[in-house]
């Protein structure tokens, strides 16, 4: 099984949390409670990224 492909879209995935939580920062009351799930969600798919490219 190619791996690279999920592994390019788990990083278009990445970059679009990174781009959302860009914007929720730079609302004028961000949302903490958002802000903290679209940053675990984040670590979550750098860490699948992580060991996916490992193997």
């Amino acid at each position: 099984m190619k791996m690279q492909p999920r592994i390019n879209e788990l990083k278009r995935r990445h970059a679009s949390l990174d781009d959302a939580i860009d914007g929720e920062t730079h609302r004028p009351s961000p949302d903490q409670a958002a802000l903290a799930e679209l940053k675990k969600q984040k670590l979550k798919l750098k860490e699948e990224i992580s060991v996916m490219e490992k193997a």
